[in-house]
């Protein structure tokens, strides 16, 4: 397998704490399955690490061996970056500790931890991360690209709470970048993606969040033009304790949605309000649901937040055929409307989904150039995505995604939130997705990976001259 083995592959075994595992070993399989099963490469070896000590050996063995490296956190990706053919995959997926410092608030996450590793260690002090909605979203690719969830609009980006990060370079030093150290890096690892070294920590700021307002409404896919028009208007105007994003999905068989209305083609916002539950204030907040069109369902219920994370769990497991592609926005226009009610009608499969989640409000707060995401003015990151369990469906999702993005591109902003961006896309979509800092992050990228030694990833290779 790409030349790889032999005495480099025992090399490499003796000097790890963590297992080595080749198609040769037990397991290889279910090692390389990743959350995208659309996803079916076959990587020379799977490094996995429990320890700074074992990235920096697997870092040594690739540079000096010279086989392709990819290296893997959560496993999320959509376009599996995380595996390469032949690759040596330095995996961090058993690195998923977390030390929460409740005076401090502030969380220590492994660079393998997943969001309902964190969510579960800070919630117990009342505490949580604006990341994801889903448990299983892995903390280090979500952070790199940005990051953005239910706790969004009252708390920020991801990044926004990032505070330090212990990254392994490539030619092995170990560095903690933070606004006081390696202050180039920090800015580029703020969104600038897995282009800079192995992030084997980072340490968040905590912010209070314990029992939520979870509410779900739902109308006919066919009143999709009047609830876009009242949503761009409501949730913008919205308190930052109100998050909501809006989706075009099929109602699941099961609770909480009613008998009558499964396996119906819906439109419906998913809501998070962090405020006060006293009496009926989620009631009161929400009220005004019922202005766009009658609802077909409406529920609310108070929720601990983790168990909100894990909400769609379930749904859409690890192991599905998944194709996506994403767009900022600052408006919903009109026109972008009518493409969303068009392929709201023709979803193809029963989970295949529309999303705009909120980006805005305290998102906005951070300046412009303060971080390598160069979308504060963006007031929605839209993702598409073609979801089935049956692999015969992987074309025809696809295609469906294809064509809802190329009909609703032109109604963007032009780039799009980094871990959205699918497989097989233009390389000018990375460009066009960090606007005027991509000279920026490519001389960060020269600084600190000269020869670009991490590349497989949504890459940006070093400045030249």
């Amino acid at each position: 397998m790409g030349g790889f083995g032999g005495t480099a592959l025992e090399g490499l075994r003796e000097g790890m704490r963590g297992p080595v595992i080749t198609a040769q070993d037990p397991g290889y399989d279910e090692t390389r399955a990743i959350y995208n099963a659309m996803i079916d490469r076959r990587p020379a070896a799977f490094a996995q690490c429990v320890d700074a000590a074992d990235v920096r050996t697997v870092l040594s063995v690739a540079r000096d061996t010279g086989v392709e490296l990819a290296v893997r956190g959560g496993g999320h990706s959509g376009p599996g970056l995380c595996l390469v053919d032949d690759a040596l995959v330095l995996d961090l997926s058993t690195m998923r500790g977390v030390r929460v410092d409740p005076g401090a608030m502030t969380a220590q996450v492994a660079g393998g931890a997943q969001l309902g590793d964190l969510d579960h260690a800070a919630h117990t002090f009342g505490l949580g991360v604006p990341a994801g909605i889903i448990s299983m979203t892995g903390v280090g690719g979500l952070t790199l690209g940005g990051g953005h969830g239910h706790l969004t609009r009252k708390y920020g980006l991801t990044i926004d709470s990032l505070v330090a990060a212990d990254v392994v370079l490539a030619d092995g030093t170990f560095v903690t970048a933070s606004e006081d150290e390696h202050p180039d890096l920090f800015w580029a690892l703020r969104g600038g993606g897995g282009n800079f070294g192995v992030v084997t920590s980072f340490t968040f700021r905590l912010h209070p969040v314990g029992t939520v307002g979870v509410a779900v409404t739902v109308w006919p896919v066919d009143r999709t033009p009047e609830v876009l028009r009242w949503y761009r208007e409501f949730l913008p105007a919205a308190p930052p304790d109100l998050n909501g994003f809006f989706t075009l999905f099929t109602i699941p068989p099961g609770p909480p949605f009613p008998e009558p209305i499964h396996g119906r083609k819906m439109c419906g916002v998913v809501w998070c309000y962090t405020g006060d539950l006293e009496g009926d204030r989620l009631e009161e907040v929400l009220a005004p649901v019922n202005e766009a069109a009658p609802s077909a369902f409406h529920f609310t219920t108070p929720m601990p937040y983790p168990a909100l994370q894990g909400m769609f769990d379930e749904l859409i497991p690890k192991g599905y055929q998944w194709y996506w592609r994403g767009d900022f926005l600052d408006t919903i226009s009109d026109a972008s409307i009518d493409v969303h009610h068009k392929y709201g009608e023709n979803l193809p499969t029963e989970l295949s989904l529309m999303h705009l989640y909120p980006v805005d409000a305290a998102a906005h707060r951070t300046g412009a150039d303060d971080t390598a995401w160069a979308y504060r003015d963006a007031v929605w990151s839209a993702v598409i995505a073609g979801v089935d369990p049956d692999p015969a469906n992987a074309g025809l999702i696809r295609e469906w995604c294809v064509d809802y993005w190329t009909d609703l591109h032109p109604h963007s902003m032009g780039g799009a939130y980094i871990n959205f961006i699918g497989e097989g896309e233009s390389t000018d979509r990375v460009h066009g997705t960090y606007r005027g800092h991509y000279d920026r992050l490519a001389a960060t990228k020269r600084t600190y990976d000269p020869d670009n030694f991490f590349h497989a990833n949504q890459n940006i290779p070093p400045a030249t001259g």
